[in-house]
């Protein structure tokens, strides 16, 4: 099978023909029909953090039709358009992933070829109203996406929410999923054609981050957040708590931005604030959130959809942050 495989020592992918896995006890085998890009394989890339020795092919999301079924799994399967869900091992406790947690490609195969083996019970059917790119460019940053808003930050109807860095994915999902729930709408960007997009899909207003005042331009919009969904972290993460209202909760999942700095813990208690992080979600999350996209009927956003081969321009599109929405691979 045709493959993106990691070099170990130049950390550089390489379009080649591989071994076909072969599915396990109660494994599926899946012929993979798209893949898509998270920041996770940029930074996993980039940051050289892949596990020591790791040479084998990265990738995360994916979705296609079931080719065939190993020892112990149902062979009824076969040829149903499925999803899969990156999320392994996440362990008994729904509150905190376990000890033996992995992110699927690595050090696990990955999504970037043409057949991936997995075991059933992470192999959902696809959600009958999407594409194969569209349920491609779900898993990892609509699950990140789902569990931010609903588990970790309990939203409700009406409230007002925070959303940072709109244009990538978990962001994007998240304004869906939250506009869907009956939220009210809020987010930044370092880009104004960004903020016009996302005004263009519901949310209610924005503002830059790199302009004096941000903060204070979206508490006058708003009059302050009840949830806010931060993937940036760094110096600016200390204005998030000053425009949150009493009882808010701050739910951080990324550090784009670095460390945080300035946070006044007065704000914190006087306020009664909760900052949650969070990490990807279990497998019931996972199922919850197709359920969720299928019954509002949700489409993810694509920025891009490139060919396998095209990696390299997929990788810098999203490397010079020029995407809004999801970069797919069709396979």
């Amino acid at each position: 099978m045709k493959a993106l495989v990691v070099n170990p020592s130049t950390y550089t992918l390489h379009l080649q023909d591989t071994a076909m896995p072969v599915p396990g006890e109660g494994e599926l085998l899946i012929q993979l029909k798209a893949a898509a890009i998270n920041h996770h394989e940029l930074w996993s890339l980039k940051e050289k953090s892949l596990e020591s020795g790791f040479h084998g092919i990265i990738g995360s999301d994916g979705a296609g039709v079931v080719f065939s079924a190993g020892p112990g799994a149902d062979p009824s399967r076969v040829g149903k358009p499925v999803v899969v869900n990156p999320s392994i091992n996440w362990g008994e406790d729904e509150e905190i992933q376990g000890p033996g947690y992995q992110i699927l490609g690595n050090p696990r195969q990955g999504t970037f070829a043409e057949y991936i083996a997995m075991p059933q019970r992470l192999v959902n059917d696809m959600p009958d109203h999407l594409s194969f790119e569209e349920a491609a460019a779900l898993p990892l940053a609509a699950l990140t996406a789902y569990r931010a808003l609903f588990t970790k930050g309990r939203l409700q109807p009406q409230q007002r929410v925070l959303l940072t860095g709109i244009g990538g994915g978990v962001a994007l999902y998240a304004l869906q999923f939250a506009m869907a729930a009956g939220a009210q709408v809020y987010v930044t960007s370092g880009d104004a054609q960004k903020l016009q997009k996302a005004r263009a899909l519901g949310a209610q207003g924005g503002a830059l981050y790199h302009t004096d005042g941000w903060a204070e331009a979206l508490q006058q919009q708003a009059g302050g957040f009840d949830l806010i969904v931060d993937s940036a972290a760094g110096k600016d993460f200390a204005k998030l708590a000053e425009v949150a209202n009493p009882k808010a909760r701050i739910v951080l999942l990324g550090r784009t931005a670095g460390k945080i700095d300035g946070l006044n813990p007065g704000t914190l208690f006087i306020k009664q604030l909760q900052i949650l992080g969070t990490l990807m979600g279990s497998e019931g999350e996972f199922k919850a959130m197709l359920d969720f996209v299928s019954r509002h009927q949700l489409r993810p956003v694509i920025d891009t959809v490139f060919k396998l081969e095209d990696t390299e321009q997929a990788f810098a599109r999203m490397a010079e942050r020029q995407q809004m929405g999801k970069v797919v691979l069709s396979i």
